[in-house]
């Protein structure tokens, strides 16, 4: 007699699994399309940030309800984000990196010194752009070779550039704010598109490319699979330690963007730009459900974590809330947005 043909979710099942299914049944699963937005992880990550609205819409009224407010919360959230989708890239593959506010700062001053800017005037403005995009994946391309090749801890690595590249940015700077006289570069940015503000757009166009690439790509599930276990990813035929190294390239990019969006919001560049930023972009990732251990990460979650810090801290400003109660109300968002997003995992 011919064994039975098993067909879809039960077959992928181990033999004493499948055996225990009534005849008939298959094993429940949450839509495909559901499993690759992360769902029920974020369900409770979206309740977080609609409770939020409506506290704010209660206390505030129309002030926190008027597009010109949401637009504030928009351009609040976007330099955030787009450093936070770095972010997402090294803490999925198990690091971690201290540096982004310093690095961003960094790009912010080398991109406005008079050099740079003669130069943008003379040429394009696009020269200033290359410059803080090249300044931030330096950093991070160093971070990366020490991590990866000179298997120093990433911890103190990024600490080490945190503390450096802010020192530099005050050298370069002399503790001045250089102000942005390449009227045209400020023009781009400042602009908007459809009613957007560009920053938004800039946010939005880097969190799609993050999310395909994590997502859709070979380079997203080698990002996975280093941080769910180096060990079995290189016997696997991954290079960790190149993969690595372009990871904190990826996060120093993103702050070279980071600094590019600081420029247009202050028209200045500062070695104070980005001071205690890398605080709020890891609290965002981990909010959002990427694992600091590592093997897990979710760009939609990360989006959602910043628009959650971005929106309580514009309702703050509306209330005019002390920072102690700021403070306290931040801690109990993120317990609750963690306890929420675990929950409704275990159901999905």
């Amino acid at each position: 007699m011919s064994e039975p043909q098993t067909t879809g979710s039960a077959a992928a099942l181990p033999p004493s699994n499948r055996d225990l299914l009534p005849a008939g049944a298959e094993p429940k699963a949450a839509p495909a399309r559901w499993r690759g937005l992360g769902l029920g992880r974020n369900l409770g990550l979206v309740i977080a940030l609609a409770l939020l609205v409506v506290i704010g819409v209660a206390t505030a009224g129309e002030r926190f309800a008027s597009l010109d407010n949401v637009m504030t919360i928009l351009r609040l959230a976007a330099v955030t984000g787009v450093v936070s989708v770095g972010m997402t890239f090294v803490i999925t593959a198990g690091g971690i990196d201290l540096s982004v506010g310093s690095v961003l700062g960094l790009s912010s001053v080398w991109a406005t010194t008079l050099a740079t800017q003669t130069m943008a005037t003379n040429t394009h403005w696009v020269i200033m752009v290359f410059t803080a995009l090249a300044v931030g994946t330096a950093a991070g391309l160093v971070n990366g070779v020490l991590v990866a090749y000179g298997r120093v801890v990433a911890f103190i690595a990024t600490l080490a550039m945190m503390v450096a590249a802010r020192g530099l940015a005050e050298m370069i700077a002399q503790r001045r704010t250089q102000l942005v006289t390449v009227r045209p570069f400020l023009d781009f940015f400042q602009a908007d598109v459809l009613g957007i503000p560009v920053l938004v757009w800039i946010f939005v166009v880097v969190a799609a490319a993050g999310w395909v690439v994590l997502n859709r790509t070979t380079f997203g599930r080698r990002t996975v699979a280093v941080g769910g276990n180096p060990e079995a990813a290189r016997l696997a035929g991954i290079k960790v330690q190149r993969h690595t190294m372009y990871l904190y390239a990826i996060a120093g990019l993103t702050a070279g963007i980071g600094g590019l969006m600081m420029l247009a919001r202050t028209t200045a560049g500062s070695s104070t730009h980005g001071q205690l930023l890398e605080l709020d972009v890891i609290a965002a990732v981990v909010v959002g459900g990427t694992l600091l251990i590592g093997g897990r990460g979710t760009i939609v979650g990360t989006v959602l974590g910043v628009l959650i810090f971005a929106t309580l801290t514009n309702i703050f400003t509306q209330n005019n809330l002390s920072i102690s109660a700021q403070s306290v109300a931040k801690g109990a968002i993120i317990v609750a947005a963690v306890l929420l997003q675990q929950r409704f995992s275990r159901r999905t």
